[in-house]
């Protein structure tokens, strides 16, 4: 289950992009985040020289096991 950048090699360090919703109630001045949604993966790019890797061609045991530490979608 490895994960290595086409441009450099690296296979330690990539940087994740992700979306999060957040819905949130205002009552006078007091601020409360009442529904949030799951992150969603926007792009993954190498961490070293930032090529942009194309999540559907990860392995998909490694791409569920990165979705689900990031609680992402």
């Amino acid at each position: 289950m490895a994960l290595t950048c086409p441009s450099c090699g690296n296979d330690q360090n990539f940087l994740v992009k992700t979306l999060q919703m957040h819905v949130v109630h205002l009552d006078d001045s007091h601020v409360e985040v009442s529904e949030e949604g799951r992150p969603a993966v926007l792009e993954i790019l190498c961490d070293e020289c930032e090529t942009a890797l194309n999540i559907d061609e990860i392995d998909e045991g490694l791409r569920k096991e990165l979705l689900l530490t990031l609680g992402a979608r």
